[in-house]
């Protein structure tokens, strides 16, 4: 009878050890998703601002200091407040019915670090002229007195066509 029962007590045994094992693991994957979906809902909330022209609600997402970075297409801004005035505040008050947003994001957190890849799309109008620009970016992200800031911005739209050569004039 012992012999009988050593197999069910090993199987038991095991099965009890794997879900200690997957329960003790699941706390950690919860904790990261509450803490993915923070930092999506902050890249959310950076589009709808971008879109709305709100700077002050993108005073709130960025970190207010001289360490954040932006790199778009090749030039390069040092602190929030360079790309803040120099850059984002005299494009977003030319921008009229904007669109932008954001698809393919993955997001990855790593304690108080967090980064983003994804592709961005962005529409709207300046003047007579119609902007329609998309293409890749990633934002790195700190856990900042509990609440996650963008600290750097790589964003690059795909290069375009060189325009035709002219072609020589005929000589009559």
């Amino acid at each position: 009878m012992n012999t009988l029962n050593l197999p069910k007590l090993l199987v038991g045994g095991l099965l009890l050890g794997a879900c200690a094992l997957g329960l003790k693991s699941s706390f950690p994957v919860y904790a990261q998703t509450d803490e993915v979906k923070a930092v999506t809902d902050v890249m959310t909330r950076e589009a709808l601002a971008v879109e709305q022209g709100d700077l002050a609600a993108l005073d709130r997402i960025w970190a207010n200091s001289e360490d954040v970075t932006v790199f778009e297409s090749g030039h390069a801004n040092y602190g929030w407040n360079d790309y803040r005035n120099t850059h984002l505040a005299p494009e977003l008050k030319e921008f009229k019915n904007t669109k932008y947003s954001f698809s393919d994001m993955k997001v990855k957190v790593d304690g108080k670090t967090a980064w983003v890849t994804f592709k961005y799309s962005l529409a709207a109008e300046m003047g007579t002229r119609k902007v329609e620009s998309g293409g890749l970016g990633t934002a790195v992200l700190e856990k900042r007195e509990d609440k996650w800031r963008i600290v750097h911005w790589h964003s690059s739209a795909p290069r375009r066509a060189p325009a035709p050569a002219a072609s020589p004039t005929p000589k009559a």
